[in-house]
C-alpha cells in the first residue's frame, strides 16, 4: 500500500481520538527520525489534511453528542456567549487559531471546544491546515536532520516525548470541563471569573 495512503490513514484516526492519542508531530517526528532519506514535503501536506478531516470529524462529534446531548440549557447558553464574541472578531480568531496550529500543543480539546460553540468550522480548519502543514514540515526535517547527525535508535528518540504527551493530555481533561463550566458572560462583561452553578442536564419529555 502507498506510504503516503497509509500515513493518511493513521493521522485521521489519530485526529478523531478525542483523548490519550499520540500527538500527530510524534508521528511526523519518528517518520523523520525511520527515514530521513525518504522524507519530503508532500508527507507533511498528506498529514495536514488527514489531521483537518479528523479534527473536523471531532469537532463535528462534539457538537452532536457533547452539546446537544450531554450539556444542560444553561451551559449552551452560557458557551453561547462566548461564540457571539468570537462571531464580532473573524480576523482575530483566524490569528489565534493559525498560531495555535503551529505550535506542538494539542488540538483535540481546541476542536471540541469549538464544537461545542456551533461557530463555522471554517474558521477553525482553514488556519489549522496552514499551520499544521508548516508544523509537520518543521519536525519531520528536523527530526530527520538529527537522525543523520547523531544516529539515534527509534526507541531512543520517541522517549523524549513520553513526558510531554502525558502531562498535556492529563491537563485536557481539565481544560475542556473548565472550558463548559466556566461563566463566559460575566467574564467577557465584567472581567470577573466564577464557575457556573451545576444544574442537571436537560431530560426530554416523554411521549
Amino acid at each position: 500500500m502507498n506510504a503516503r495512503l497509509v500515513l493518511f490513514v493513521v493521522v485521521f484516526l489519530l485526529n478523531v481520538i478525542p483523548a490519550f492519542a499520540p500527538p500527530t508531530w510524534m508521528v511526523f517526528s519518528f517518520l523523520g527520525f525511520r527515514l530521513p532519506s525518504h522524507i519530503d514535503w508532500s508527507f507533511a501536506l498528506v498529514g495536514a489534511v488527514a489531521a483537518a478531516m479528523g479534527r473536523l470529524l471531532l469537532g463535528k462529534l462534539s457538537r452532536q453528542i457533547v452539546r446537544n446531548r450531554w450539556l444542560s440549557a444553561a451551559a449552551r447558553e452560557n458557551i453561547d456567549s462566548l461564540k457571539l464574541a468570537l462571531a464580532k472578531r473573524p480576523n482575530l480568531t483566524f490569528g489565534l487559531f493559525l498560531f495555535y496550529a503551529f505550535t506542538p500543543l494539542p488540538s483535540n480539546y481546541l476542536f471540541i471546544a469549538y464544537g461545542l460553540t456551533t461557530l463555522p468550522f471554517a474558521r477553525l480548519v482553514a488556519p489549522f491546515l496552514i499551520g499544521r502543514f508548516v508544523s509537520y514540515s518543521f519536525w519531520t526535517l528536523t527530526a530527520a536532520a538529527v537522525s543523520r547527525k547523531l544516529q539515534l535508535e527509534d526507541t531512543d528518540a520517541m522517549a523524549y516525548f513520553s513526558v510531554y504527551f502525558v502531562l498535556t493530555q492529563l491537563a485536557l481533561l481539565a481544560v475542556v470541563y473548565a472550558f463548559t463550566r466556566l461563566d463566559w458572560k460575566l467574564l467577557l462583561q465584567q472581567r470577573k471569573w466564577r464557575w457556573l452553578p451545576k444544574s442537571p442536564p436537560d431530560v426530554a419529555p416523554s411521549a
